[in-house]
């Protein structure tokens, strides 16, 4: 068993330009940090650029502005870099982040061990195992 925990690199995430109304673009999470996101996308944008960043593989969804703060090229894409605009949003992109580990927990559950546990018993299971690990990021402790 793994002594920490990785940040779920299958979360889909969607997002918008403001400058762009081509319409929403979906990618998948890279990183959760201390002051935004990173996910790989198929464009490149300008740092300064403002745009709507959506998880809504979660209820209720997760939707939140934020600032491309880097972008640089990496292989086929664009590794992006994301503040948030609002202080509480990184809180809450966090709970999101726990959600999905906690629902890979459970599909791991029934793939390894063959059992079928409802989103409260995954969680109780999951925090009993693995909160403690969860790395806290410094906007965590003020909360």
């Amino acid at each position: 068993m793994r002594s920490f925990i990785r940040h779920p690199s299958d979360i889909p995430i969607e997002y918008q330009a403001d400058e762009c109304s081509t319409g929403i673009s979906q990618e998948y999470l890279h990183d959760i940090s201390n002051a935004g996101l990173s996910f790989l996308s198929a464009r490149a944008f300008d740092p300064g650029s403002r745009i709507t960043i959506r998880i809504s593989c979660v209820q209720p969804g997760f939707e939140a502005r934020a600032q491309v703060v880097w972008c640089h090229r990496d292989g086929p894409g664009f590794m992006t870099g994301v503040a948030f605009v609002e202080p509480g949003d990184l809180y809450r992109a966090r709970m999101v982040e726990q959600i999905c580990h906690i629902e890979h927990y459970r599909a791991k559950v029934l793939a390894s061990e063959g059992r079928q546990l409802d989103a409260e018993q995954a969680a109780h299971e999951w925090i009993q195992k693995f909160a403690l690990n969860f790395p806290m990021l410094e906007d965590d402790q003020e909360v």
